[in-house]
Order: C-alpha cells, then sequence, then structure tokens
C-alpha cells in the first residue's frame, strides 16, 4: 500500500529525471505488470526520479487514487488540463501555487457563468458537474454535437479543447497542458532534456508538443499520433500506457530503467 513519503527526496532539479505525465490511458494504462513495474521503480528511486501528473482531473481525482494503493503520490500536480498548478505537501495535500495561477486566473477573468449560459442547451454537450475554478468541461456527443460552440467561445477570447472525440474542455485563452508544464518546469529550475512528457490523447497535444522529450503512447489516439509522429523528441512507443512509458525512458536513455 503506498503512503505519502514522510523523508523528502531532493528538490525536482537536482534528480537525474523527472517525468510529467497524463494520467487515464498512460500512467494508469497498459497491462497490470507494467503498471506494477513501473509504480515500484519509480518508488525505488525516489531520490533520482521526479514525478508530475500533468492531467484533465481534480486534485479531488488525484488524493483519491493515491491514498493507500500502489499509484505513487506525484511531487507536483499539473491539473485541470493545465489550469491548476500544485505542489504536493507531506500529508498528501494538494497547494496550488499562486504566483503559477495568477496569469491563470487574469486569462480566465471568471467567465464560467458566462460560458455556461451561452453554451446551455447547446446540442451534443452535457455540462459536468464538477466546480472547477478556471475551466468549464463538458461530455460531448460527438453524434449529435452541432459545430457553432467554438465561434462562441472564440468571441469570449477563451479557448476550446475537444479530446477523444467525447470531451469539450473550455480553457482560458493559451491555457493548456503543454504552456502550464512549460511553466512549472521553469519555475523549479528543472532541466527540460531531462523531462519525458507522455501522453494519449489529444489534449495532450500542447504537452508533447511543447519541446522538451516526450512519448505517444502504443495506446494514443489515431488523431494525436497523426499530429505528434513527426516530431524528432517525440518517441512512438509500442506498449500501452505505463509499459510505454518505460520504453521512452530507454529510448531517450533518461535514466537506469527495471530492465537495465
Amino acid at each position: 500500500m503506498n503512503q505519502h513519503q514522510t523523508i523528502t527526496p531532493p528538490a525536482l532539479h537536482e534528480r537525474d529525471f523527472v517525468l510529467a505525465t497524463d494520467l487515464d490511458g498512460t500512467f494508469l494504462g497498459g497491462s497490470e505488470d507494467d503498471r506494477e513495474t513501473l509504480y515500484g521503480w519509480i518508488e525505488d528511486n525516489r531520490a533520482t526520479i521526479g514525478l508530475v501528473f500533468v492531467t484533465g482531473r481534480d486534485p479531488e481525482f488525484i488524493a483519491d487514487i493515491c491514498d493507500g494503493t500502489s499509484v505513487p503520490w506525484p511531487d507536483y500536480v499539473i491539473g485541470d488540463v493545465g489550469t491548476t498548478i500544485a505542489r504536493v505537501d507531506a500529508g498528501g495535500s494538494i497547494a496550488p501555487i499562486g504566483a503559477l495561477e495568477e496569469d491563470i486566473a487574469r486569462r480566465w477573468g471568471d467567465q464560467g457563468d458566462t460560458v455556461r449560459e451561452i453554451l446551455d442547451g447547446h446540442p451534443g454537450l452535457t455540462l459536468q458537474a464538477t466546480p472547477f475554478r478556471y475551466r468549464v468541461s463538458y461530455d460531448l456527443d460527438a453524434a449529435g454535437y452541432h459545430p457553432g460552440a467554438e465561434d462562441k467561445i472564440a468571441a469570449l477570447g477563451l479557448d476550446h479543447l475537444i479530446s477523444d472525440n467525447r470531451f469539450f474542455d473550455v480553457l482560458p485563452k493559451g491555457v493548456s497542458k503543454g504552456p502550464s508544464l512549460k511553466r512549472l518546469v521553469a519555475h523549479l529550475g528543472i532541466d527540460g532534456q531531462r523531462v519525458l512528457a507522455a501522453g494519449d490523447t489529444l489534449n495532450d497535444l500542447s504537452m508533447l508538443e511543447c519541446g522538451l522529450p516526450a512519448v505517444a503512447v502504443g495506446n494514443a489516439e489515431d488523431a494525436l499520433v497523426e499530429r505528434v509522429s513527426p516530431l524528432d523528441h517525440v518517441f512512438m512507443a509500442s506498449a500501452h500506457g505505463a509499459g510505454g512509458i518505460l520504453e521512452a525512458v530507454a529510448a531517450f536513455n533518461l535514466h537506469p530503467t527495471p530492465k537495465g
């Protein structure tokens, strides 16, 4: 059973390697054996491996999956599709980093109610109930969706993101996983070439495109593969989820892996 560490490891910029990974389909994906190998390897090497979750999930979900399970606690969290940037404190509390979120809040401009109003009843969009701070998210019914929501969002000076052909996120202009990851890496003084960004859907696109070493795991959606496969800094893994992450760590020679 995994418990949040009581021994403080070195700061992330002092570690040899930092994994910045999406959760669903990526870090939480792949075979049970591959997940067990990846998680155990990270826990056995916390002095040299840093872990950042870069996810559409909210901090409450992250705490739930890490508390009392084999899933390692991250050192930092970029949640809510890049609109939350937080550190993980002793005991497992996830605390937003105000200095990194000020610009996100400014770009959002407290427009949540406005977004919900203009998209209320839009065909194919069902509002998600989670009260996100700087985003509004919908479940997308691709068959029933009518174009036009994109233009409504653009008129507000905001961005939209469709991923896995089933999610529609409204985000602050210029804010997504990639820019927030780059902001955190710079803030912490981490050498970007010692970071691996890992993902599997289009909401990971900005993270895989941002110039850091990256991997699209073997189960990545076709639309993501099409966009990133020409990029020299993106490794196209064969194995799904956790296994694909381990493939990429070895391919980039970022850290000794469990199989040497």
